[in-house]
């Protein structure tokens, strides 16, 4: 069994910044993929950005390229997310999740998902 849960939400102004944490612990064997995927109110859950934990190597959704930078500390569990210049459009809950293949992007490729926090950037 995997255990995700995600930390660091809030409300912050446009233009500032905040870092989400991930912890992705347990079997995580087969798992070298966590994710960051957000949904905004009223819209469909998108993928934000994810990381291979064992290589570094991450992937960005164009949105958010340049203002979001993804991390991991292997020796903690942990998968972040700094999030820098954010936007009103930000807003939503964000989530963590694991998976098999660092560089998938649709939902169905990730099993383990944690509650999500809410980050809120108001206009």
């Amino acid at each position: 069994q995997i255990h995700v849960a995600e930390s660091g939400g809030g409300l912050v102004q446009a233009g500032g910044s905040l870092r989400l944490s991930c912890v992705i612990a347990g079997r995580t064997y087969s798992s070298d993929a966590g994710a960051w995927f957000r949904q905004a109110p009223g819209k469909e859950r998108e993928f934000i950005g994810s990381i291979s934990r064992s290589s570094g190597s991450t992937k960005y959704a164009d949105s958010v390229k340049g203002r979001f930078t993804i991390t991991r500390d292997n020796a903690a569990d942990m998968v972040y997310i700094q999030m820098n210049s954010l936007k009103p459009e930000d807003t939503g809950v964000y989530y963590c999740a694991a998976g098999r293949r660092w560089f998938e992007t649709a939902e169905s490729s990730y099993v383990d998902w944690g509650q999500g926090t809410l980050v809120t950037v108001p206009s």
